[in-house]
């Protein structure tokens, strides 16, 4: 069995099922619970303890969040289709971080020209 959105192989006991449809749990995860940029709740928290940890700018970043964090920042502003191509990353992680990089204030996304971009979240 494989699971229905992202296609990976799912074993007996590892799918979860949602609407008719067989998913692996971060699928499940992320259906149920879709990452969401505008959440003053997560971004208050988010803030608090970034500060607390001494944190600023790309300081606590994992190594994949300081990479697209960097891209961005190097590019000034990049689409999200040009970001999963120049990164090869998953479409889905990347909706996941940033979420995490507008929490955190460290990347906006605006409107222009009829595109969406990431840029650098400016004070």
């Amino acid at each position: 069995m494989e699971c229905q959105r992202c296609k990976i192989i799912l074993y007996e006991g590892e799918s979860y099922s949602l609407n008719g449809k067989a998913l692996c749990e971060d699928c499940y995860m992320y259906e149920t619970n879709p990452p969401k940029g505008c959440d003053p709740t997560a971004v208050s928290s988010a803030l608090c303890i970034r500060k607390q940890l001494g944190q600023s700018g790309n300081s606590g970043l994992t190594e994949q969040q300081d990479k697209i964090y960097k891209t961005i920042v190097q590019n000034g502003k990049i689409t999200k289709e040009e970001l999963i191509k120049t990164l090869n990353i998953n479409p889905m992680v990347l909706e996941q971080e940033f979420a995490f990089f507008r929490h955190c204030e460290l990347v906006r996304a605006f409107r222009e020209d009829g595109k969406v971009y990431f840029a650098k979240w400016e004070k």
